[in-house]
């Protein structure tokens, strides 16, 4: 388990952020040769066989990671730094979303909104379930509600990825709540 978290975070790292740093070339939707990740995980005293890498991607509660149908490509489904086009459609969103932060965060994002910072995009989630395990990553979660249906009627584009992550470009205050 403790590998898998470790592979798990270098991925990230190199799949979302910086992919120099393990020598991989992404295309332009963000994917990169097997081959050459399983090579980047050995250069880093990671495991680095087949196997492991098809386990973390299919076990993974949070699915961060999906590899193309013949199994030759991987890629990040979200959270790029790293300029990447995941080819989503814009797709109707649920009445409401959800999003977990910490209270250190909750002024600056009631006056605000939330923002994508670095990022491509800002990650809502579909329960509050979900919400609340990412707020408190960093803490004792706050989650708030966003009206999506809201956003979506003014116009605001939403995206979801396959793990059902929703992605917007920004939430203005007037369409949050705490909950």
């Amino acid at each position: 388990m403790a590998d898998y978290v470790r592979i798990s975070k270098a991925l990230s790292y190199w799949l979302r952020h910086q992919p120099d740093a393990a020598s991989l070339m992404l295309d332009p939707q963000g994917w990169t040769n097997v081959d050459d990740v399983l090579a980047a995980l050995s250069r880093n005293a990671l495991p680095n066989d087949i196997d492991t890498l098809l386990a973390l991607v299919e076990h993974s509660d949070k699915q961060r990671f999906e590899l193309s149908p013949d199994l030759q490509r991987l890629r990040a489904r979200q959270g790029h730094s790293v300029a990447v086009d995941l080819a989503l459609a814009p797709t109707q969103p649920p009445e409401t979303l959800y999003h977990g932060t910490i209270e250190r965060f909750l002024a600056a994002i009631m006056t605000d909104g939330l923002q994508k910072m670095r990022r491509h995009h800002v990650h809502l989630s579909p329960d509050v379930q979900t919400a609340e395990r990412v707020g408190a990553r960093r803490g004792a979660p706050v989650l708030l509600a966003i009206d999506a249906a809201g956003m979506h009627a003014h116009s605001h584009s939403f995206f979801v990825t396959e793990n059902q992550v929703w992605l917007t470009d920004a939430v203005p205050p007037l369409y949050l709540r705490r909950l």
